[in-house]
Formats: structure tokens, sequence, C-alpha cells
């Protein structure tokens, strides 16, 4: 019933991707003078994923981003997310276990509500296909200000599977609910 009610079905969105060496690709960029980055000249692969699913889908990108595995940059890169138009935020990148994965750290501590089954959910489908691998997953979800951030792993074919198997399916009603 919640979900037939959930009438609004298109968003604003931000695609941020944390990778250290796509930012120091982006950087170059900015530094050439380029105002708007493209993820496929920088070789990000995942953010362009997200990019076109998101827009195949009716939502607007009003924000994306690439920057490096440093937690302060993280930090102000989802606080400009949340302070721009971005009704849902989408990173990619840095849910891994390595020592400079610290996303999950830097967002997981601004939640003001955590959404556990998006987690749960998204391990379980990539079991399906990645098989016991999927436990060195951290992906999470999470609710800020009213709006709603997922943190995906940098893999292309987790960012594609959490969107389409997962986000894109349930967004209307999750935002029905963070409105609410």
């Amino acid at each position: 019933m919640h979900r037939k009610e959930a009438r609004r079905k298109h968003f604003k969105c931000a695609v941020l991707t944390i990778s250290t060496s796509k930012a120091k690709k982006a950087e170059e960029m900015r530094m050439s003078g380029r105002s708007e980055l493209n993820p496929a000249e920088i070789g990000d692969v995942s953010g362009e994923i997200a990019l076109k699913l998101l827009s195949e889908s009716g939502h607007e990108v009003v924000l994306y981003d690439v920057l490096p595995d440093e937690r302060e940059r993280i930090r102000e890169a989802v606080e400009r997310a949340l302070s721009s138009d971005a009704e849902v935020v989408v990173t990619t990148g840095g849910t891994g276990l390595a020592s400079s994965d610290v996303t999950i750290e830097v967002v997981a501590e601004m939640f003001e509500k955590h959404i556990p089954g998006f987690g749960e959910i998204f391990r379980l489908k990539s079991y399906e296909n990645v098989g016991t691998a999927a436990i060195l997953s951290r992906a999470i979800a999470g609710v800020v200000a009213g709006k709603v951030i997922f943190c995906l792993p940098g893999s292309p074919s987790a960012v594609e599977l959490a969107l389409k198997e997962i986000i894109l399916k349930e967004l209307p009603h999750i935002m029905k609910h963070v409105r609410e």
C-alpha cells in the first residue's frame, strides 16, 4: 500500500565517486580549466553507470564529483551534496576493507537514521553473483536531513546491481517515508 502511495517518481540526485586515482585525473581536468567533469574521460566507469541509470530512470543528476579517499574531502563533498538541490546522494568507492577505504566511517557518522536493509539486501544479491566474496562489501544507506544517501562499492557491476535491483525500484517508496 505504501508503495502505491509513493506518487513522485523522479528525484534530484548527486553522484560522488571516491577514488584517489580518479580524483587525480579529475583535478588535472579542473586545472586545465574544465568546469564539468566527464566520467568517461576520467575512467570512472562506476560513476558513468550511476549517471546513466539515474538519468534513464527520469532522475536529474544535479551534482557529479570525484574525490580522493580522504576523510575531510569525503565529508565536505557529502555536505555539499546535501546542501545542493540533491534529494538522493549515491557514492561509489571506499567501502572495502583496505586502510584507505574510509567512506563508510565518514558517512555513517552523519546518518540520522540508518537503512540496514539496504546493505543486507545488497550483500544477498551480490552473493548470488560473486559468492562468499559478498561479505567484503560494507555498502550502507541512511537518511540525513530528509535526504537519502547510498554508499556503494566502486565496482561497476556492484553499482549496476545496487541501482537496478534495489535503489531504483524502491526510491519512491523510501523517499515517501523519509519525507513523512
